[in-house]
């Protein structure tokens, strides 16, 4: 059954690249996939192959790419994507030293892919499971890896139905999971090579932080910063920093900041369209300008800013009091994570469930959910008039951010290069 599925899913993007950009570019890059390791696979050298099945993946396997390039480069790195959204973003990426699309898992696609290199090691980062893969990986005796994953009770391997399908868990050499409840699901079905380390992507936001850039234009438009330093300058207006939103989102903070200009507000929304970007537009009663089509002289004269370029948004949170996380009334909410490490407060919306990281940063004092405009209102208030509390919660989720690092040299340690 699973491989007649892997078939059609194979057949619908064949089909669906005859209509769609990125159907068609998941197909051509599938299809391209074996031929490119045949053209740059070294025979003479070991690759470590790293799994993602897209952008957010790929940035909580992120930092052990870079922690095995920087502590054991005599091995070289095979990095493979499932979706365009991962593979099209950072297939020039330095940290790689082959970057490709991965097949759809069915038995030929699987054989063709795993004679063109010959892997001494496998990571799959936290929901890639692909039996036919791991199933040879496994036949051959490659140490293989699952990282930053996390199980839950309603998922298919843990139902009468799934345990078939659940049989590729067993493919893995071990598996490094974010929590206890994880751990637990795997060994009530016999799996008992799992350890708890919590999750990569703690070690992500801590390393984006200590490079972030300082930003000319964000510089002059919150006035935070000296020319020549990094502290923060004494009387410098408060600045909201609402990043990945969405219009539902959009339309509570913005509500809420056309009546409170004392604050300053960037929005990083995460569609950047020209007919979002309008619409944003449409609704504030700011002097707003665009990032790209702004100078630090015009920045500083505003008080709204719109982030309407892609890769800047976790060195601007560096900038924001309170920060916005997008996504908690629609798709689920983007990384808290990258906001929370600048010791802020962070607010979201109320589809944040199956988040780990969201509820763990409410438990711990630094995370906040909404429901609408009035409870939005009400903690913005509540922040605007009790200096210290808007200080302690902003305290607290860098805490609890810096608290959580460290996965990278757990994982390390228990695995042998």
């Amino acid at each position: 059954m699973y491989n007649l599925i892997m078939y059609l899913i194979q057949l619908g993007i064949a089909i669906a690249a005859l209509f769609n950009e990125k159907a068609r570019k998941m197909w051509k890059g599938e299809r391209m996939a074996v031929k490119t390791l045949r053209e740059k696979v070294d025979p003479n050298a070991e690759y470590i192959w790293f799994h993602a099945a897209s952008l957010g993946e790929f940035e909580q396997g992120r930092p052990l790419i870079e922690r095995i390039r920087k502590d054991y480069p005599q091995y070289k790195i095979l990095l493979s994507f499932y979706s365009p959204s991962g593979y099209e973003v950072r297939k020039d990426y330095e940290g790689a030293d082959i970057v490709v699309y991965m097949p759809i898992d069915t038995i030929t696609n699987a054989r063709r892919f795993l004679r063109a290199v010959h892997p001494v090691m496998a990571f799959f980062i936290k929901y890639e499971f692909w039996y036919n893969h791991l199933y040879i990986l496994k036949h051959r005796g490659v140490p293989t890896y699952s990282v930053s994953s996390i199980f839950r009770e309603d998922q298919v391997f843990f139902k009468w139905y799934g345990r078939q399908y659940g049989r590729v868990l067993k493919c893995f050499t071990h598996f490094f999971v974010q929590n206890e409840i994880s751990k637990q699901l795997l060994g009530k079905i016999g799996i008992d090579n799992a350890t708890v380390v919590g999750d990569t992507r703690f070690d992500r936001v801590t390393q984006i932080a200590e490079t972030a850039k300082r930003l000319p234009i964000v510089d002059a438009f919150t006035g935070k910063f000296a020319a020549d330093g990094n502290e923060p300058l004494p009387n410098a207006p408060k600045v909201f920093v609402a990043g990945s939103s969405w219009p539902p989102d959009e339309d509570i903070f913005i509500k809420f900041f056309n009546e409170h200009k004392d604050w300053k507000l960037i929005i990083a929304p995460h569609v950047i369209g020209e007919d979002h970007l309008k619409q944003i537009l449409s609704k504030l009663d700011h002097k707003t300008v665009r990032y790209t089509q702004t100078t630090p002289e015009e920045a500083a004269k505003a008080d709204c800013l719109i982030i309407d370029c892609f890769g800047l948004l976790s060195s601007i949170y560096n900038y924001g009091d309170v920060a916005y996380v997008g996504g908690g009334f629609g798709v689920g909410i983007h990384n808290v994570l990258e906001a929370g490490v600048w010791n802020m407060p962070v607010i979201f919306g109320p589809n944040n469930k199956h988040f780990m990281e969201a509820r763990e940063l409410i438990a711990s004092g630094g995370g906040f959910e909404i429901t609408d405009y009035d409870s939005f209102s009400f903690l913005m208030n509540k922040f605007i008039a009790d200096s210290d509390f808007l200080s302690e919660s902003g305290n607290k989720a860098g805490a609890f951010v810096k608290s959580k690092t460290g996965v990278s040299d757990k994982i390390l340690e228990k695995i042998k290069l």
